[in-house]
C-alpha cells in the first residue's frame, strides 16, 4: 500500500520500522538492529539486533512484537520506506493475517519516514556510541541499555518533553523526580507551598498533549 495521511490520536494505531547498520569488529562486517516505533508516544515497541537483514527475520520480529502489545485487528497501521526486507512477500503476508494494515514512502521521497529516521541518529551521536562493536553480543547489550533509557528518561521535544512511556502508558511513574532541571520539567522544589505533587503535574500534562492530539487530528 502506498503512503496515505494516517493519524493517530492514542498509542498503537501508528507505528513505524526501520533497519540500520552497527559497524562490526572488522572491515565490511554489520550487524543489524531493527526497531518499532509508535508514532503518537515515540516509545519503543520492539527492537531486535541480528546478523543480517533479511525478510524472514522481519516477519518474525514483526509479528512477535504485535503480539506482544494489546492491538485488535483492524487498529495498527505499520508504516516503513521502500526496503528490499520493507516490501517483503513474508512482511506482508503476516501483517495481512494479523489484520493489521501497512503503508509505504513515496517513491524517491527521501524523508518520508520521519520518526524512524530521527531516532537512529539519536543513539548514533551520543559520545558512549562506539565506532565499532566487538561482537554482536556487545551491540544488543548497548542497544538495550540505550533504548532502556530512551523509553523511560528521555525527554522528548516531540511529545512536550514528556518520556515515551509516559504517553504511551499514561504512566507517571516511571518517572523520577530529582531536583535537576535536565530531569524534571518541573524543577522546583514541592514542600507545603500549596502546589500540586509533581506526579500529579505530569499526568495533567500526558492528558493535555493527548487533548491536543485529539482536536488536531
Amino acid at each position: 500500500m502506498d503512503a496515505v495521511t494516517h493519524l493517530a490520536t492514542a498509542p498503537n494505531q501508528l507505528w513505524s520500522w526501520d533497519i540500520t547498520k552497527l559497524l562490526g569488529p572488522a572491515k565490511w562486517t554489520y550487524f543489524y538492529l531493527y526497531v518499532i516505533l509508535d508514532v503518537l508516544s515515540r516509545y519503543v515497541t520492539g527492537w531486535m539486533v541480528a546478523p543480517r537483514d533479511a525478510a524472514e527475520l522481519a516477519r518474525q520480529f514483526i509479528e512477535e512484537t504485535i503480539r506482544k502489545h494489546p492491538v485488535p485487528a483492524g487498529q495498527l497501521n505499520i508504516h516503513a520506506d521502500r526496503g528490499r526486507v520493507m516490501t517483503s512477500k513474508p512482511v506482508a503476508f503476516m501483517v495481512a493475517d494479523l489484520g493489521v494494515t501497512r503503508t509505504h514512502t513515496r517513491p524517491y521521497v527521501s524523508d518520508d519516514n520521519p520518526y524512524s529516521e530521527s531516532q537512529f541518529p539519536t543513539m548514533k551521536y551520543r559520545p558512549d556510541f562506539p565506532d565499532r562493536f566487538g561482537c554482536i553480543q556487545d551491540s544488543r547489550a548497548f542497544c538495550q541499555q540505550f533504548l532502556q533509557w530512551y523509553n523511560q528518561e528521555h525527554r522528548h521535544s516531540g511529545i512536550g518533553l514528556l518520556t515515551p512511556a509516559m504517553v504511551h502508558f499514561g504512566d507517571t511513574q516511571t518517572a523520577s523526580f530529582g531536583g535537576h532541571q535536565n530531569h524534571c520539567p518541573y524543577p522546583q522544589r514541592f514542600g507545603s507551598t500549596g502546589r500540586s505533587h509533581p506526579a500529579k503535574r505530569q499526568r495533567e500534562e500526558v492528558s493535555k498533549f493527548l487533548r491536543r492530539v485529539s482536536q488536531s487530528a
